[in-house]
């Protein structure tokens, strides 16, 4: 791999930022002068000043443990872990109270005789901790040394005082609270005592690790015999069962039936029926049923049978017994008896079981209960241990606070007094002109950064390029210094194109539009292209430049050109070679006029026809078979057709042209169409299907272009051959 291979990125991006600044120079240097202008101001405005300077080492008082005293008061400790306590006395060092003993102290007047202020004497001072030690640093700076070297001083002395004070205060405040307090955490432990107590005695709680193992031995003994019910139970219910089955009768029936068999009235008439019924059978058997002896037998036997069922219902009640259950052997009737015993005793079993269960579940739920009850019962413990540790620590802490509150030892010591400084030290003036100019220059980048960022437009050839992907097939440069490519007039409210060799002289613009010119026709080498679209983007783009400039270039060739200005929107043509509008294309495609009548000739070989009036709906009109025919004819009688259309944004005018020509030219400006409006023209073009012959940039700034040897005269010609030489190949891959 060789050098020449290896991508260079830094390089890219470097050149990049640098086209950037040249973009937005203006408002870097602005910022930059501003602030190099008040870095001069604000330094030479400084005026010498001394400084005093004096130390502080904060230290914790420990003389109080030679006393027995609590070593708490006036102990210094951080808040968290990586905090460090000196930070909280340089706080302290210039708080308020500091600062004010300071000033009635030495009766420090400001410029107008009145007390200084806190906050004036505050910005003077300065109070740092030096790192990796227990050293507080004061500095002061002012116009008197002797003041100075006073007030650092006079500062320690007032923070040293304060601390002592302040550390009394703490004791005697803690001594107060404590007096209050013991009362209170001895009324705490009788409380939980009694509380305690009345726990046991309500929840009649002894010992409950016994009670609660005691309970789950009695849950495992009840759940034993409730096992050994109900095997009995189930055992009686299966001889009940097939006693059922063999006496073919239930327990109820079984016993009324047993009952009504050993009655005698009712057995007396039962034998009477069974009599009477034998006979009535006989005698059936010799005489007619119409024979009275037959009618009289049913009689006797209906009188019985009521009988007989007035008898039973007054032993079985409702009951319904069957006549075959009125007489019952003696192996019935002992199987009856067995299942009333069997009855009897699964009763028995059932409620022994219904016992045994309540009493397990009193003994569960107060086994379900116990944790919860000695849940309450540690806690009301943990309650009483707290409140005994709090009385006894209350009780050493009154004692020990009586020491330290005669105690007058500060948590500071001065180290160094402050001197009377006996040199000014005098403001670096270079310091802060430098540090202006730095600080200019730095926010002046992010400012030309920033609004880069800020402006979405299309900035260089190179992002048209990456932006809509098609061919460039010429680059138009802006005109220098000297000269517009526009000029206005009254009554329209935007800029007229100036024309090559008429208004503007022919170098760059002409040798640009020349390459342009040659790219289009290599572009199609095997047919020639008889009709081109101009369009744009957006408006403001100079399409109608292009389309003017294009047709006078094209028609000096020695071509005749056809200059149709299809803008029926908002036309410019006619503006720029000054014709009148009064006919045009409108009027030739609704056959008003000829188009020999509307077309007017503005310079050898160019002719130019006007938009006509503006019609209400200008797609209907172009989109029409009068504007094919019309296009058709024109072709056989000019070389070139160029129609000025309007932008793509929201207008179908270009797209609907495009479709009767053979393609279209889409003109870009870099600085006026921006990434959205030539994303969505470039996919409106390739969703639309139309044939695009490429772009022509438009109103380059050749500064800002890192190529710009495109535009240098000696190397303009081999720029211009190597795109010819690569359009014919295009053009014989088509």
């Amino acid at each position: 791999m060789t050098m020449e291979s290896l991508p260079n990125f830094e390089e890219i991006n470097i050149q990049k930022y640098l086209e950037v600044l040249q973009r937005r120079w203006l408002p870097l240097v602005g910022i930059f002068s501003i602030a190099v202008t008040l870095g001069c101001l604000y330094a030479f405005s400084l005026k010498p000043s001394y400084k005093a300077e004096g130390s502080l080492m904060i230290k914790t008082n420990s003389s109080s443990s030679l006393t027995g005293s609590p070593q708490d008061i006036g102990r210094l400790e951080a808040l968290n872990v990586n905090d460090n306590p000196l930070e909280t006395q340089v706080r302290i060092v210039g708080s308020n109270p500091v600062m004010e003993k300071t000033i009635n102290s030495l009766n420090l007047k400001d410029s107008q005789g009145k007390p200084l202020s806190i906050p004036d004497l505050a910005k003077q001072l300065k109070i740092e901790g030096i790192k990796g030690t227990d050293i507080v640093q004061l500095s002061y700076k002012g116009g008197d040394p002797k003041l100075a070297s006073n007030i650092v001083n006079k500062v320690m002395d007032s923070y040293i005082d304060l601390n002592i004070k302040a550390n009394q205060t703490e004791a005697r405040t803690a001594k107060e609270v404590l007096v209050m307090q013991v009362p209170k955490a001895e009324e705490t432990v009788t409380r939980a005592e009694s509380q305690l107590r009345r726990f046991k005695e309500i929840n009649k709680v002894v010992v409950l690790e016994q009670e609660a193992t005691a309970a789950v031995d009695t849950i495992s003994k009840l759940g034993n015999q409730i096992s050994q019910a109900q095997a009995q139970l189930d055992d009686v219910k299966g001889r009940l069962e097939q006693l059922r089955s063999e006496a073919k009768v239930d327990s109820k029936q079984g016993v009324i039936a047993s009952e009504l068999s050993q009655a005698p009235g009712v057995q007396k008439v039962l034998a009477q029926l069974q009599d009477v019924e034998s006979q009535l059978a006989l005698e059936r058997t010799r005489f007619e049923p119409e024979n009275p002896t037959i009618k009289n037998l049913e009689e006797k036997v209906a009188a019985l049978k009521s009988l007989l069922k007035d008898r039973t219902g007054q032993v079985a009640g409702t009951a319904q017994i069957t006549d075959g259950n009125l007489q019952l052997g003696q192996l019935r009737q002992g199987l009856i008896a067995d299942i009333t015993r069997a009855q009897a005793e699964g009763v028995g079993l059932e409620r022994q079981i219904a016992t045994l269960s309540r009493q397990q579940d009193a003994y569960i739920k107060r086994a379900n209960n116990l944790p919860r009850l000695e849940q309450n019962q540690r806690e009301l413990e943990r309650k009483l241990q707290a409140a005994q540790t709090t009385y006894e620590t209350l009780l050493k802490k009154r004692q020990e606070i009586d020491i330290a509150e005669n105690q007058k030892i500060p948590n500071a010591r001065v180290i160094s007094h402050a001197l009377i400084p006996d040199k000014p030290e005098g403001p670096r003036k270079t310091l802060f002109i430098i540090g202006g100019a730095g600080v200019g220059l730095f926010l002046g980048i992010i400012v030309a950064f920033s609004l880069d960022l800020i402006d979405r437009s299309v900035k260089t050839v190179k992002e048209a390029k990456e932006v809509l992907r098609y061919s460039v097939l010429g680059v138009i440069p802006t005109q220098g210094r000297s000269g517009k490519a526009h000029y206005s007039r009254a009554g329209l409210d935007r800029p007229i194109p100036k024309i090559i060799g008429r208004d503007i002289p022919y170098f760059p613009l002409g040798n640009a539009y020349q390459i342009l010119q040659v790219n289009l026709k290599f572009l199609c080498a095997d047919k020639p292209l008889k009709s081109i679209v101009i369009t744009s983007s957006v408006a403001k783009e100079g399409k109608s430049d292009v389309s003017a400039n294009l047709a006078v270039t094209m028609a000096q060739s020695g071509r005749r050109v056809l200059l149709v200005d299809a803008d029926m929107r908002h036309p410019i043509q006619h503006h720029i070679w000054g014709l009148t509008n009064e006919t045009g294309l409108s009027n030739v495609i609704v056959g008003q006029v000829s188009l020999d009548a509307s077309v007017q000739e503005v310079m050898p070989n160019l002719e130019v026809l006007t938009s006509g009036v503006l019609p209400p709906n200008p797609v209907a009109m172009l989109d029409s078979q009068r504007m094919a025919t019309l296009i058709s004819h024109i072709g056989r009688d000019y070389d070139l057709v160029i129609f000025d259309t309007p932008p793509l944004s929201g207008i179908a005018d270009a797209a609907v042209l495009s479709t009767l020509t053979d393609g279209i030219l889409l003109v870009v400006r870099p600085g006026v169409v921006d990434f959205n409006s030539a994303n969505s023209a470039k996919e409106f073009l390739t969703q639309s299907g139309q044939k695009v012959l490429g772009i022509v940039i438009n109103g380059v700034n050749t500064k800002n272009e890192p190529n710009n040897y495109f535009y240098d005269t000696k190397k303009r010609q081999i720029e211009q051959d190597l795109v010819s030489s690569s359009l014919k190949k295009i053009s014989k891959e088509r």
